[in-house]
C-alpha cells in the first residue's frame, strides 16, 4: 500500500508511481514553493494544489489530462467569434494581474484556489522567465487570461479566468495556435474538465505522460514571447 511522503528542506520528490490512488495522484506533503522545487516538480510531472490552511500538497494524477497542440479542436461557432476580432491578445504583458484575477475567480469555488503563497511563487517564476501569461483585452480592459509554466517544448497550464463571454476561449485558441507555431509538443491540463475536452484535450496514462515529459522538457526552451515588458 502506497504511503504519503513528507518532504523536508531537501530538493527532491519521490517517484510518481508512489502516488496514492485515493485521493487520486496525491504524492507528497510539505516542502516549499521555491522556484527550484517548482521547476523540478513540473519536470517530473508533479504540481502543487492545496487549500489554506493546509500544508503544500503535491500531485501526479493518473490519468493525466493533456492537449497536443496540433490536435486543437475549434467549433464552427467559436471560429466565427474569432473572425469577429472582438478581443486583443497579448503575452507576458501583465502576469501579476492575470494570476490575481485567476485567484479571485477561484475563491468560493469548491476545490483548491490560488493561495497568496502560490501567487508569490509564480510571480517569482515569471520574473525568472519560466512562468508566462496570456492576456485578453476588450476596449483596453483586461477581461480574460491564463497562466502557466513553459519548460522545453511543454507548457504546464495552471489556471484561466474570464470576465466576459468567450474571452478565455478566444485567448486559449490564439495561445494554442501560437504554441503550435513555436513547436510546442504538449500542453498539460492537469485534471480533466469538460471545458478543455471540447478543445480536444484527452486523458493520458501517467506512465505515457511521464515518457513524453522525459523527451520534451529536456529540449531547448521553445517559448519566444515577450518577457517582462514595460507596462502596457
Amino acid at each position: 500500500m502506497a504511503e504519503l511522503i513528507w518532504l523536508d528542506e531537501q530538493l527532491w520528490f519521490p517517484d510518481t508511481e508512489q502516488a496514492l490512488d485515493d485521493p487520486d495522484g496525491l504524492l507528497a506533503v510539505g516542502g516549499d514553493l521555491s522556484p527550484e522545487r517548482l521547476l523540478l516538480a513540473y519536470q517530473m510531472g508533479i504540481f502543487p494544489w492545496y487549500d489554506d490552511p493546509q500544508p503544500i500538497l503535491w500531485w501526479s494524477p493518473n490519468p493525466r489530462f493533456v492537449l497536443l497542440p496540433d490536435q486543437l479542436h475549434v467549433s464552427r461557432k467559436l471560429e466565427k467569434t474569432l473572425r469577429r476580432e472582438l478581443f486583443d491578445i497579448t503575452l507576458d504583458q501583465h502576469f501579476p494581474e492575470v494570476i490575481r484575477n485567476c485567484a479571485a475567480s477561484r475563491n468560493g469555488v469548491e476545490g483548491t484556489w490560488i493561495t497568496n503563497s502560490m501567487e508569490n511563487a509564480y510571480n517569482e517564476l515569471y520574473r525568472r522567465g519560466h512562468a508566462h501569461s496570456v492576456e485578453v483585452w476588450q476596449d483596453n480592459d483586461l477581461v480574460g487570461g491564463l497562466y502557466g509554466v513553459a519548460i522545453g517544448k511543454v507548457f504546464f497550464g495552471e489556471s484561466m479566468f474570464s470576465q466576459v463571454s468567450n474571452a478565455s476561449k478566444v485567448g486559449f485558441v490564439h495561445f494554442v495556435r501560437q504554441l503550435q507555431h513555436w513547436g510546442f509538443r504538449l500542453i498539460d491540463c492537469q485534471i480533466e474538465s469538460e471545458h478543455l475536452s471540447r478543445f480536444g484535450a484527452n486523458r493520458l496514462p501517467r506512465t505515457e505522460f511521464n515518457r513524453l515529459l522525459e523527451r520534451w522538457v529536456k529540449l531547448p526552451n521553445a517559448w519566444q514571447g515577450q518577457q517582462n515588458p514595460e507596462n502596457r
